[in-house]
């Protein structure tokens, strides 16, 4: 460690891996199961335990607690672990556990993510990349999440539920089933709005492909059809439009899993 970068003030237990170049602010507490990657930055009054491991390029704001036994009464001390990737943001008071051994025995968190103050990342979820969970949203745990979604602020989401790449969530959500892919909801309980196009246009996807994922959208919720009828139409969509292929692939793989059945 390049003591320069390491305020005098930190607790850093000595079997601990850091880069030389991470960077430690005043009162942190890291302990002796965390490997953290190059050019991280830690806030001051940090804790940061467990079997955890941060990539490169973190920033982990003050007062955020990472890497704590998950919030669940059957965990019994065993060494499950908390992998976060590169390039996120986690802004004050985030709190982030460790898995169980009901599940996988580890949480996930990908790449340049968008943390938010006062958000909660329960046990085993499993959360993609370039993700945006806005103030205070709140995940049970084992919930899984795709890349490029967002959550609106105090969005509360149920164990076990699963979000598709591309959906949003708007203020004070309540969901309790699974969100597909491309999907907005809002309300409490959670209802389906439309689908996220202006964000589609920002990643770059043509006009003739959002056109696509609305005709999905209109199979899934406005045709008046079960779900397995919608599958079908969706998979006859394919072969329309070929770079929109793997998105009629995303939602069928996402619906063929969509054991908590979807928001409507």
């Amino acid at each position: 460690m390049a003591a320069a970068s390491i305020h005098p003030t930190a607790l850093i237990d000595p079997a601990a891996e850091l880069d030389g170049s991470v960077q430690v602010g005043p009162y942190a507490v890291i302990g002796p199961h965390v490997r953290i990657g190059a050019g991280t930055q830690i806030g001051a009054h940090c804790v940061i335990e467990g079997h955890t491991s941060i990539g490169a390029g973190n920033r982990i704001f003050q007062f955020a607690s990472i890497g704590t036994p998950p919030q669940d009464k059957k965990y019994a001390g065993e060494p499950t672990r908390l992998k976060i990737g590169a390039g996120n943001t986690i802004r004050e008071f985030v709190t982030i556990s460790t898995g169980t051994v009901q599940d996988e025995g580890v949480t996930r968190v990908g790449d340049d993510n968008w943390i938010m103050a006062y958000v909660h990342i329960a046990h085993d979820c499993q959360l993609g990349s370039h993700l945006i969970l806005a103030n205070a949203v709140q995940l049970a745990g084992h919930v899984h999440m795709g890349d490029w979604v967002f959550l609106g602020g105090l969005t509360g989401v149920h164990q076990f539920v699963r979000i598709g790449a591309h959906a949003m969530t708007a203020f004070q959500t309540r969901l309790a089933q699974d969100l597909p892919p491309f999907v907005t909801a809002g309300g409490n309980p959670a209802e389906a709005q439309s689908i996220n196009a202006e964000g589609l246009r920002r990643r770059g996807f043509s006009a003739e492909r959002i056109v696509l994922i609305k005709q999905m959208h209109r199979l899934l919720y406005r045709k008046g059809l079960t779900l397995e009828a919608a599958r079908q139409q969706i998979d006859a969509l394919r072969g329309e439009l070929a770079e929109a292929d793997a998105d009629i692939a995303l939602m069928q793989e996402f619906l063929s899993r969509a054991t908590r059945g979807i928001v409507r």
